[in-house]
């Protein structure tokens, strides 16, 4: 059959993203260390925009550009910004921007984030050192400690034989009540934990720590002090016998106990580089004394900003003067004016960054706040998806996925990166929404519950879990035990 062209004509609608679009893009997903060196380079390549100083306020003034300020829909269409002359009007999307015209609108390029190859956790315990008042040989006795931690952080060695240890190899004259307060200050540092003997000294440290605050705080410390044999055997039903507590009040003692850290030394001897970069919060959330959310943005040290008030003088003077200005006036004034224009959009895109993450944070932490208000109970958090903070926050479910996708927040339990509450929903027997969260919770209490003689195969394992009400298929058993790095029955076995 010969083969022959064939042309036809179609009609089709299609979003295209300027310039400005593509610049704020690439600013909602920078985290807070990239925003700074990005607000950097930008003062470096614009001299009319610098640090506002002391008294003066950053300004955000609108761009004074010849183009008018227009509407836009779809990706980005929560915002009103003004155009810039670009040329990007051909390219659908910011991924299909060629990376000399994004850097050419003052778009972020491209580019790792720089870690430091020498910092370590004991850097950081050293560090500490220098916070403290102490003399010569306090400092000499504190250094001591931290070199004799072992790699979960436990100091094993008692007070005699560290003193005669000092003595003997280091010439260090110690007395025994002056290693016990150094071996007190140390377990203040953080991580806390540090410089315990054992891992019950280990978690009672933590749990005395001023900064944890929780109504179930004193039933912990005393499942630690009084009851730590039967705490190490899981034998919860004799505890809360003995303490004489409700179901609720056990639950709630054991999700403080659950969040401590058994080995706050174990990154003591891995570098900085060797493993996860430093995680820096982008958010701050804390609960105020009548149980309501608080957010705040970390700008790290990001300044503030104003245009340059020499620019601005020179934009004034020759504004409006047309023909009598000589050649050089009038490349002066276009130079200047465009260097104002840049600098004001930038102010401006800046500030509508930190509206926008505001309201995505403040929306992630309204549909979960039942998780905030009862110390991040994992329990507690409801299925979610982009779509529905998106709705909330009033932007476009992509302007969602770019703030959530490398920002953290750090509350009173924890930092959590904002992906972490986002799930899947789930749908229970009574037709109750959960989150795959919660069935995977489900699924660890049966299987810590079993008979380590006779351990539930894949196949009992879901019915059990029908039996509570969450039906779900033998292969959805696997997937979620795989993710909970749970091996198979075979090796669960004792």
């Amino acid at each position: 059959m010969p083969q022959k062209l064939v042309q036809t004509q179609k009609e089709e609608q299609t979003q295209q993203l300027s310039a400005v679009q593509v610049a704020f893009a690439r600013l909602l997903e920078l985290p807070v260390m990239d925003l700074e060196e990005r607000v950097r380079n930008e003062m470096d390549d614009n001299e009319a925009l610098e640090e506002a100083g002391g008294d003066e306020q950053p300004e955000q003034e609108q761009p004074d550009t010849d183009n008018n300020e227009e509407e836009t829909d779809g990706e980005l269409g929560d915002m009103e910004l003004p155009e810039m002359d670009d040329q990007t009007a051909d390219y659908l999307s910011a991924d299909d921007v060629p990376d000399y015209l994004v850097r050419q609108n003052n778009a972020q390029e491209e580019r790792e984030i720089q870690i430091s190859e020498q910092s370590n956790a004991y850097d950081e315990l050293y560090r500490q050192i220098g916070e403290q008042d102490l003399s010569e040989r306090e400092r000499a006795i504190m250094e001591y400690l931290i070199g004799s931690l072992d790699d979960d952080g436990y100091l094993r060695k008692d007070v005699y034989t560290l003193t005669d240890e000092m003595a003997i190899y280091h010439n260090i004259d110690a007395e025994d009540e002056n290693v016990e307060r150094m071996l007190r200050l140390l377990q203040t540092f953080e991580p806390r934990g540090i410089g315990a003997k054992n891992l019950q000294e280990c978690l009672r440290i933590q749990l005395e720590n001023p900064e944890l605050k929780s109504v179930a705080k004193p039933t912990a410390l005393r499942i630690i002090n009084d009851f730590y044999k039967d705490f190490s055997l899981r034998h919860w039903a004799h505890i809360r016998q003995r303490l004489g507590i409700s179901q609720e009040e056990m639950e709630a003692a054991l999700q403080v106990l659950l969040h401590l850290n058994p080995k706050p030394g174990s990154g003591l001897n891995e570098s900085a580089s060797q493993t996860a970069p430093t995680v820096i919060p982008d958010f701050y959330l804390s609960l105020d004394e009548d149980g309501n959310i608080q957010i705040s943005l970390n700008n790290g040290d990001t300044p503030d900003l104003r245009v340059s008030r020499s620019y601005k003088d020179t934009v004034r003077e020759f504004s409006g003067k047309g023909n009598q200005l000589s050649r050089a006036q009038k490349e002066a004034y276009i130079y200047a004016r465009k260097k104002v224009g840049d600098a004001q959009l930038f102010i401006e895109l800046v500030n509508r960054r930190k509206q926008t993450l505001r309201n995505v944070m403040g929306s992630i932490a309204y549909i979960q706040q039942d998780f905030f208000r009862n110390e991040d109970d994992e329990s507690f958090l409801v299925p979610m998806t982009l779509k529905d903070v998106a709705q909330r926050a009033g932007v476009d479910f992509s302007t969602v996925s770019r703030v959530t996708g490398s920002k953290y927040v750090r509350t009173a339990y924890g930092v959590y990166p904002l992906k972490f509450f986002f799930s899947s929903q789930f749908t229970s027997e009574s037709g109750e929404e959960l989150s795959s969260r919660q069935a995977k919770i489900a699924l660890r209490e049966i299987i810590d519950g079993e008979d380590k003689r006779k351990p539930y195969s894949d196949e009992l394992l879901s019915k059990l879990m029908a039996e509570k009400g969450l039906p779900i298929s033998r292969r959805t058993v696997v997937k979620y035990r795989e993710l909970l790095g749970i091996p198979k029955s075979g090796l669960r076995k004792s």
